[in-house]
């Protein structure tokens, strides 16, 4: 699976698996939002093992970046709040560093 898909996708699944925890625990919903939420945390797992990166911390730290950002998208799809012009420059800046980590020159 390309990198391009996998990262986004592991997003969706720890946000996804996440905000379950969030809305039994928060939200007062059922806590038969916990089955797909567990579900949804290990496909997270499962996709970051696909990460073609030599060591799994290097894959971990390059992936935060995406998932800050994915993070910003579902506050603004999901819980229809619009980022703000701060949290869009600290996204820009979270994936660029996530760039130099993953891409960088390695002796």
């Amino acid at each position: 699976m390309k990198l391009a898909l996998v990262y986004p996708l592991a997003a969706l699944a720890e946000i996804g698996g996440c905000f379950a925890f969030w809305a039994w625990l928060k939200l007062d919903r059922s806590p038969w939002w916990l089955a797909p939420g567990v579900l949804s945390l290990i496909v997270f797992a499962w996709l970051l093992t696909l990460v073609p990166a030599e060591t799994a911390g290097r894959a971990f730290a390059a992936y935060g970046g995406v998932y800050i950002v994915a993070s910003l998208a579902w506050m603004a799809l999901v819980e229809k709040t619009t980022p703000d012009r701060w949290d869009v420059i600290g996204g820009a800046v979270c994936l660029i560093g996530a760039a130099i980590i993953l891409f960088g020159p390695r002796a």
